[in-house]
């Protein structure tokens, strides 16, 4: 049945600030957050604000309600043709490309359902915490789909080919243990308190220099998987890293035998 107008949050991604850390909650509550359009641009927007604002340098995604988010609102999944189809998917690879490669760390932290495009999105994540009885499933193939969100490359990264092509190709849910077990995810937490958990490690990531953890992230989402590309990555990057102040001062900290504090520049 089509949700009613009235059942829909105008605002389905409100941001909060933890310190530097931005937390971004995913909320259709009535629908277990299902991914459809509106929270998709929401999404993206939120993204975009919390990387771009200098006074942040670290976000939580996480949802709403007792569930991460229950997958594509299928109430949303009318027939068009190919072009609409891809004119809507702009917005998903904005969005792929603002939790993979974009410059602050992105947590997840998982409750409940995290089915579909929650699976893929927890996936994306630099770092995913989960409650030990959360449930994951990427039933793409149930419902005549292809894997969408970066799956298809963030599942490889999290648990080898192998599991990867199992996880997507028999669409079978598991549950926080596992899903911890075969390293999907970092870390495995009691049940409530995975927000906690994300935020806590947000924190250490946002304490660290942001130009570091930006080049890091963007390294690493290109994929250094042979000896001459780390080579090479390391010569061009690391270069400018040891020209950042924030190098210098780490320098200095530890001359001085004080904490660091680290400005991003």
């Amino acid at each position: 049945m089509e949700p009613k107008t009235s059942d829909r949050p105008s605002d389905m991604t409100p941001l909060t600030r933890e310190g530097a850390v931005a937390v971004i909650r995913l909320s259709y509550p009535a629908r277990r957050n299902a991914f459809g359009m509106q929270m998709r641009t929401q999404l993206r927007d939120r993204l975009r604000e919390a990387m771009a604002d200098e006074a942040l340098r670290a976000i939580v995604i996480t949802g709403e309600g007792g569930h991460f988010c229950a997958g594509g609102d299928i109430s949303e999944m009318a027939q068009r043709s190919l072009l609409q189809n891809r004119e809507r998917w702009n917005v998903v690879v904005d969005l792929i490309r603002l939790i993979a490669t974009g410059p602050k760390p992105v947590v997840t932290a998982v409750e409940g359902s995290a089915m579909g495009a929650g699976f893929s999105i927890a996936a994306l994540g630099d770092y995913l915490v989960c409650a030990r009885d959360a449930k994951f499933g990427a039933a793409f193939a149930r419902m005549g789909l292809m894997p969408d969100m970066g799956a298809l490359w963030s599942l490889q990264h999290r648990v080898g080919r192998a599991k990867a092509r199992e996880i997507l190709g028999l669409a079978r849910p598991f549950d926080g243990a596992e899903a911890c077990r075969i390293g999907l995810a970092n870390e495995l937490c009691e049940p409530g308190q995975a927000l906690e958990r994300g935020i806590a490690v947000a924190s250490e990531y946002a304490a660290l220099p942001p130009v570091t953890s930006a080049l890091l992230k963007s390294t690493l989402a290109q994929g250094v998987d042979s000896l001459e590309a780390a080579i090479r990555s390391e010569t061009e990057f690391q270069a400018v890293a040891m020209g950042t102040a924030d190098h210098h001062e780490a320098v200095r900290a530890f001359m001085e035998k004080r904490s660091p504090r680290f400005e991003g520049a």
